[in-house]
C-alpha cells in the first residue's frame, strides 16, 4: 500500500502540491546519468542533449554503477527524488561499447527502456555556424516506414517525442520554429540530425526556408529493449475526463468541409404573433364582411 505522508509544515505542503496529479502536467524533467564506465564520447553526448533539453533536465555529476536492464530500483529511487520520468543513461564496456538507455517512468516505476549504441558522433563545436537559444521548442520530424510498422520503433518515436517535445503552448509564430530535430530510421540504425531554419525572401508573403545543419549529428545502433505491456501502456497514456473533447449534438460537416447546425423548435402560433400596426397589415375577410352588413341592417332599422 502507497504511504500517505501528511505535510508537517508550509514548505512540505507546497512540496507535495507541486508533485500532486494535475489535469495539465508540467513540462516532463529528464535525468542525464553517467554509469561507472563511461568513454569521452558517451560523456560528450551527455553533455549535448543536455543542453538541447535546458532547463528542464538534471545532470548528475557524479557516476554511478547501474545496470538498468538487470536492476531498476537506484533508478526509480533517483526519479522519484528528482520528480523526473525521463532519463538517460550513458555508461561503456567490451561487449556494449559506447551506450545509451533511453528510458521513462510511470508513477516513478520503469515504463519503457530502450538502448541504443553510438555508431559515429558530431559534436556542434564541428559546425562552424550559428546556433540556436537555449529552451526552444524543437519541431520532430520522424523519417521512415519503421516508424509506422514496426512495434518497437513506434515506442521508440514515442519516447523520442517525449524527450525531446519541450513545453506544451497553444499558439507559435513562425520565426520560433528556428530548431529542427529529424530522426531516421535504416535498418537497425537511428539517424539522429539537428538543423536550424533559415528564413529568405521569396517574393511572396510566406518565405522561403532552408536548413543549415548545427549537430549534434549521431548515428546510434539498436540494440536491446524492454517495453511495458499493452495494458500498463493504454493506463500511462489514459487522459482525465476534463480533458476530453465533449461531442457537439446536431452539428455535422460535409465534404466540402462545410459546417451545418441542426435546430430544434416548438411549433409557431402564427397567428397569435405581435405584428406591427399598420393599416395596410389590418385584418380583412369574412369578418369584415360581416360587420358591414350588421352596420347596414342597423341603419335600416332606424
Amino acid at each position: 500500500m502507497q504511504r500517505i505522508v501528511k505535510p508537517k509544515n508550509q514548505r512540505t505542503k507546497r512540496a507535495l502540491e507541486h508533485r500532486a496529479p494535475k489535469l495539465i502536467e508540467k513540462t516532463k524533467t529528464a535525468m542525464f546519468v553517467r554509469g561507472g564506465r563511461t568513454s569521452e564520447r558517451v560523456t560528450q553526448v551527455l553533455k549535448e542533449l543536455y543542453m538541447l533539453k535546458k532547463p528542464h533536465a538534471v545532470m548528475f555529476k557524479r557516476k554511478n554503477i547501474l545496470r538498468p536492464f538487470d536492476d531498476q530500483t537506484s533508478l526509480e529511487f533517483f526519479s522519484n527524488m528528482n520528480d523526473a520520468s525521463l532519463f538517460l543513461f550513458g555508461s561503456h564496456s567490451k561487449k556494449r561499447p559506447n551506450n545509451l538507455v533511453f528510458g521513462r517512468t510511470f508513477d516513478h516505476q520503469i515504463l519503457d527502456m530502450i538502448e541504443l549504441g553510438i555508431d559515429s558522433f558530431q559534436s556542434l563545436r564541428q559546425f562552424k555556424n550559428l546556433k540556436i537559444t537555449e529552451g526552444t521548442k524543437p519541431c520532430l520530424l520522424f523519417c521512415g516506414e519503421l516508424f509506422e510498422n514496426d512495434e518497437e520503433h513506434r515506442r521508440l518515436k514515442s519516447l523520442l517525442i517525449d524527450f525531446f517535445r519541450g513545453e506544451n503552448v497553444s499558439n507559435i509564430r513562425l520565426a520560433g520554429l528556428e530548431h529542427v530535430i529529424c530522426f531516421t530510421a535504416i535498418a537497425n540504425k537511428i539517424l539522429m540530425r539537428g538543423y536550424r531554419t533559415v528564413l529568405k525572401k521569396s517574393g511572396c508573403k510566406t518565405p522561403r526556408v532552408e536548413l543549415e545543419e548545427i549537430g549534434p549529428s549521431l548515428n546510434l545502433i539498436f540494440r536491446r529493449t524492454k517495453l511495458a505491456s499493452d495494458d500498463l501502456f493504454k493506463r500511462a497514456s489514459k487522459q482525465p475526463k476534463a480533458l476530453k473533447a465533449k461531442k457537439k449534438k446536431n452539428i455535422d460537416v460535409d465534404v466540402f468541409g462545410t459546417k451545418h447546425g441542426r435546430i430544434h423548435m416548438q411549433k409557431q402560433e402564427i397567428s397569435s404573433l405581435q405584428t406591427r400596426k399598420m393599416k395596410g397589415l389590418k385584418r380583412s375577410g369574412v369578418n369584415t364582411v360581416d360587420d358591414s352588413n350588421k352596420k347596414a341592417k342597423t341603419d335600416e332599422g332606424e
